[in-house]
């Protein structure tokens, strides 16, 4: 049995275990590990999710301590931290009385005397103190009328064994209240890992990365990483044993990621858009409104290439609000048409599907082209008509919500399908939509919520994607400014003078989504307030919220949309593509209630048309850091991508709109907010691999293809042999 004395010396993550180890000793449960047994096991699996062997391993600590010097007590200075010493105790007594009542004792070495100071256990720690004995002594210093003090330090008796720092760093791991009241502190775990790394030898921990990347980016192996991350011998091994499991971690997504994709692009058949035909072409010289940007022109180059191959196109085309997507999905959808293809396109809102419907009627009303909306409140005359026209053929693109995934909807020759925040659509939903035509249709997933380039890369690296960084010119930008509830009447006034200038405004209200009743509560006590600041019948007010039937809510939109009222009060079911170009003034209220990025999408109901527009955050006088940092963001810049990159730094991943279910994102150690550097080079080294060796079949390559076919379910690399 492999004695866990080895784990004091640095070297045990070269000793023989040949005598021990069942094949699958990292699948044991943790119960069977020396010191944890039934009861402690329990507690750890239910406090920190660690039920086997690889779950500890896994379980990384968050700092070490250094106790690898013993230094001379006349060495403290005032700018000692921490310090380890060892000497004889002597002179232990109880000072002082009642709050004030504290344990001293004193460490005398050859070089000085160090007072330790106990306020807690005082009973305890005055028993177990053994004086005119040599200890060991770690803490933190602090000076005392001039003389170096440590309060309730960690002692260890000597006991004739000469004073010696440790070898390696000692780890503290996280923990959690009631594991620490049950004696399971991050030293104990601490405990549990010494016992368990010399039952590890490469055996259970093989490399994954080919030997030539290892060599090139000078890491240190997998099985001595783990052994350097738990119990370093200096910060400099435990850095780059930092370092190479997250490289690992990240490059491993990205190869997923990069086989999924590869093996779509190998296998997927598509419909092929063989040519841009006379619509497309007659379009674009004649009824296009305004001037293409660079970036709306680089899109549909992309388009268009992924179009004509014959494999289906995946592609997320993440555009800021008002950057031109639609246009985009337009032009798509008439090449579609060109080669004799149907298209769709889904909204995720009755509102917002009227509305692109609208927009794409007006655009295409010289064409000949026959467009239609199709959603849950279409009557049954006029959806007998659309079903009929679409099974025959003779229309060439629907407009509609979940509507136009239903059974009764069949397409003659569905080739293009266009999903619109697609992070509201279910992957089930999607998948019925695919399933329409005997060769899955193009899809073009569009989405107005930037996405961080880190996110993008992971959560969605198995998409191409398209980014719209540019607006089309005329588009002034939104000013933004930070209001308190004592500035209202002035934010009001604001208000009127817009108002009067022929503008409209958006009041918008926060929607509690634990408490319907509370929001509209809000909402109703907001109405009345914005009525009494703006009198009936000289202005008038449409209001918007989620008890509404949707036809009075529709009816409502409507109004303020063709300017038969002035004021929207409304909670944040306008998020998203409500398009008013008249409105110029946007007020949040309670923007602290907000996070970042629905922030960004509501600002965006402004700045639609040509007029200077001005987006007001109100907030309480008393604002959160947090809310003071989302604020001061919002202020700052109208760029979606920087937002999106400020949320994820907040916010983390795993909150990011769209993202909690991507199992990319369930990262041990890597951090897409710390870790930019290491993703780009993981993602350049993937590239450049499997450019090479896109089945891994090369002999440096097979750890890895190894590696993922253990990991099978984990991966798309299960799926190819």
């Amino acid at each position: 049995m492999a004695s866990a004395i080895y784990f004091l010396f640095p070297d045990i993550c070269f000793i023989d275990t040949s005598t021990y180890i069942p094949a699958s000793v990292l699948d044991s449960s943790i119960e069977y590990l020396k010191g944890v047994g039934p009861l402690r096991a329990d507690m750890l699996k239910k406090e920190l999710n660690i039920f086997t062997f690889r779950d500890l391993l896994e379980h990384f600590p968050f700092r070490h301590i250094d106790k690898t010097k013993v230094n001379l007590i006349g060495e403290i200075s005032p700018q000692t931290e921490y310090v380890q010493v060892a000497g004889k105790l002597v002179d232990i007594g109880v000072l002082g009385e009642k709050r004030g009542k504290r344990l001293v004792a004193y460490l005398k070495d050859k070089s000085g005397t160090l007072e330790l100071t106990w306020f807690q256990g005082i009973n305890w720690v005055q028993k177990s103190l053994q004086p005119g004995q040599d200890y060991l002594v770690y803490g933190k210093t602090g000076f005392f009328n001039g003389r170096p003090q440590i309060t309730h330090p960690e002692l260890e008796l000597l006991a004739g064994v000469k004073a010696d720092g440790k070898a390696f760093l000692e780890p503290i791991y996280p923990t959690t209240e009631k594991l620490k009241a049950r004696g399971i502190t991050g030293r104990q775990i601490g405990k549990f890992t010494s016992a368990l790394l010399p039952l590890l030898s490469e055996r259970e921990l093989p490399e994954n990365l080919p030997a030539s990347m290892l060599e090139k980016l000078k890491l240190p192996s997998r099985f001595q990483s783990f052994c350097n991350v738990h119990f370093p011998r200096s910060q400099q091994d435990y850095d780059a044993a930092v370092r190479r499991l997250k490289f690992e971690e990240l490059f491993v997504a990205q190869v997923s990621l990069a086989l999924v994709r590869m093996e779509r692009h190998r296998f997927s058949r598509g419909v092929k858009f063989e040519k841009v035909g006379e619509l497309f072409n007659t379009f674009y010289n004649t009824a296009l409104p305004f001037e293409l940007t660079g970036a709306q022109k680089r899109v549909l180059k992309e388009i268009r290439n992924d179009t004509a191959r014959g494999r289906q196109m995946n592609r997320l085309l993440q555009g800021d609000v008002g950057s031109g997507k639609t246009i985009v999905a337009l032009l798509s959808m008439l090449m579609a048409a060109d080669n004799g293809f149907q298209s769709c396109l889904m909204a995720p809102t009755e509102i917002l599907a009227q509305q692109h419907y609208a927009g794409l009627s007006s655009l295409l009303k010289d064409m000949p082209v026959e467009i239609k909306l199709l959603t849950g409140s279409t009557k049954a005359a006029e959806r007998r008509k659309v079903l009929a026209a679409l099974a025959e053929g003779s229309l060439h693109m629907v407009v509609g919500t979940h509507a136009v995934i239903e059974d009764a909807v069949q397409f003659a020759n569905l080739g293009l399908a266009i999903v619109d925040e697609q992070h509201r659509f279910g992957v089930a939903q999607r998948a019925r939509l695919w399933k329409k035509a005997p060769i899955p249709p193009h899809v073009l997933v569009m989405t107005a919520t930037p996405i961080p380039r880190t996110l993008a890369m992971t959560a969605y690296g198995d998409l191409d994607y398209s980014v719209m960084d540019e607006l089309p010119p005329g588009r002034q930008p939104i000013t933004t400014v930070h209001r308190n509830e004592m500035q209202r009447a002035g934010v009001m006034d604001f208000i009127r003078a817009e108002i009067a200038k022929g503008r409209q405004a958006y009041i918008i209200y926060p929607l509690i989504e634990e408490s319907e009743k509370l929001s509209y509560e809000d909402l109703m006590q907001g109405y009345e307030q914005v009525k009494s600041f703006f009198p009936e019948p000289k202005y008038r007010i449409s209001m918007v919220h989620g008890r509404q039937p949707a036809e009075q809510k529709d009816v409502n939109m409507q109004r303020f949309v063709t300017g038969d009222t002035h004021i929207m009060v409304s909670t944040t079911v306008i998020e998203v593509g409500v398009n008013v170009p008249n409105a110029s003034v946007m007020v949040i209220e309670s923007t602290e209630k907000f996070g970042l990025s629905q922030l960004h999408q509501l600002r965006g109901r402004v700045g639609r048309g040509a007029e200077k527009s001005f987006c007001i955050l109100l907030t309480g006088s008393k604002v959160s850091n947090d809310a003071r940092e989302r604020i001061k963001i919002m202020c700052a810049t109208n760029d979606g991508f920087k937002i999106a990159e400020k949320d994820l730094e907040l916010r983390g991943p795993g909150d990011i709109e769209g993202t909690k279910q991507s199992g990319m994102l369930n990262f041990k150690l890597a951090s897409l907010v710390n870790d930019k550097q290491i993703l780009e080079s993981a993602k350049i080294f993937a590239g450049q691999l499997l450019d090479n060796d896109p089945d891994l079949s090369s002999a440096d390559n097979l750890p890895l293809k190894n590696y993922l076919l253990a990991r099978k379910g984990k991966t798309a690399w299960s799926k190819i042999s």
